[in-house]
Formats: C-alpha cells, structure tokens, sequence
C-alpha cells in the first residue's frame, strides 16, 4: 500500500502511512485520523505452515479479552470491523525489541519486566507470542502489542523459547 491510501474500519476512513508488519493472522498498518496515529490490523487467510487457526478475529477478540484479565500492558483495542475482519488499536510508539537487541539498547529492565509478566500468564495456564517483535517499552512498561495467546506449554514459554531472541547473539 502506498502512502496515499485509505482504509475504512467501521465506516471510518483513515489514511494509511504504512506497513508495520506481517503476522500469521494479519497485516498490520500504521493508520491516521485527525493527526492520530493507530494500528489497523487487516485479518488474512494465507496459510500457515506451523500454526491453525479458526476464525481468526475471533481468535484475535478472545485472545484480547483473555490478555486482559490476565493484566498484560498492550495496545487497547478501539474498534471491531467484523464484516471487514479490521481491528483497531492503539498505537503504542516506539522501536520494537528485536530492533533495540540489534543495536545493543534494550533498557535493562524490560527482562525483569518479562520475567514478572510471565508468573501472572504461567498462573492464569497462558503463553504469549514471547518473539521480541511483539514488544515495545515504553516510559517503563513492556507493551505486548499482539493479542495472540495459547495454553502454557513449557516447551514455548519465554524461558525455554522466547529468551533466546532477546539476547543478541
């Protein structure tokens, strides 16, 4: 998409500034309205090799709701385009942590932060997608900015699989 273009949520347009990345659910653009910035999401149905899906904004609502009540700091989500499959969220600013581990400026307590976030979703039998593109600090807060979340498996949580894209090699 170009600069140029305009996306509508709800019969809202906004204009699209960019592309911020590409999940296994969707495409997720940096949006503006009124000189405010916003994440669209726009669900997809490419296939997947190593994960299935549902109903992917179900999934996605579910998945939030249950962030939610766990406590997650993320992104709110604003509005629900389901004829669409669009999502709204906040736009949380920021380089993400894969960017800040590539050039040695990771704050030394988004780790600690992790660590404390990770025995509320262990309690509550949850695991988020610990890849480092998922997060963003932010004046002191670790922002989860995916909504994607599954049952623990030890095997995926951030000790046995996320920590590992946190440190640079």
């Amino acid at each position: 998409m170009d600069a140029q273009e305009r996306m509508t949520l709800c019969g809202t347009e906004y204009a699209v500034l960019r592309l911020l990345g590409k999940g296994k659910g969707g495409y997720s653009y940096l949006v503006e309205r009124g000189g405010q910035p916003f994440v669209l999401k726009q669900i997809h149905h490419e296939p997947c090799d190593y994960y299935t899906f549902g109903d992917k904004l179900q999934s996605e609502l579910r998945d939030y709701a249950r962030l939610r009540e766990i406590g997650v700091p993320m992104p709110e989500m604003l509005a629900v385009d389901e004829a669409q499959e669009r999502i709204l969220k906040q736009y949380i600013s920021g380089d993400t942590v894969d960017v800040l581990v590539a050039e040695n400026r990771l704050p030394d307590w988004c780790i600690p932060q992790m660590e404390a976030l990770c025995e509320r979703l262990y309690a509550a039998n949850t695991n988020i997608d610990y890849y480092p593109t998922n997060f963003v600090p932010l004046d002191g807060t670790l922002y989860y900015i995916d909504y994607e979340c599954n049952d623990y498996m030890a095997q995926w949580d951030f000790q046995h699989w996320g920590i590992q894209y946190w440190r640079k090699p």
